[in-house]
């Protein structure tokens, strides 16, 4: 059985980025799917990953996905990793998670008129 974790694959996701967004493919929600199989060879384990682009005409696919490969293959326990693009389901900015929400500035705003300085809290 393979030593390779989920977690550990997530770490290495989280070092590879869209080159066009400051924010790495883990946090945007570009990654699927992450399927972890024994490999042939003792100790060692292959690594399905799934993953689409924010857009489908995204020149830069398969520079991520070359990324994502080099990166996970450079660890002892992987044997191979095999990237496969989809567009099944579209990406959505809703699909990041909060930090990258926070990072692009897609914080939400507080109401002004909630939070007692917008118009209409002084009409009395």
């Amino acid at each position: 059985m393979s030593a390779i974790t989920r977690e550990k694959i997530i770490d290495i996701l989280k070092q590879c980025y869209d080159p066009e967004i400051p924010v790495d493919l883990w946090n945007l929600g570009l990654i699927y799917d992450i399927r972890i199989q024994d490999s042939y060879e003792d100790g060692k384990a292959d690594v399905n990953i799934v993953m689409t682009l924010t857009t489908p005409g995204c020149g830069m696919g398969q520079y991520m996905a070359r990324d994502i490969k080099a990166k996970l293959e450079g660890l002892n326990e992987i044997q191979q990793a095999f990237v496969q693009i989809t567009f099944d389901p579209p990406w959505q900015p809703a699909m990041m998670t909060d930090e990258a929400k926070r990072k692009l500035g897609f914080e939400p705003q507080p109401d002004p008129e909630s939070s007692g300085n917008g118009p209409g809290t002084e009409w009395e």
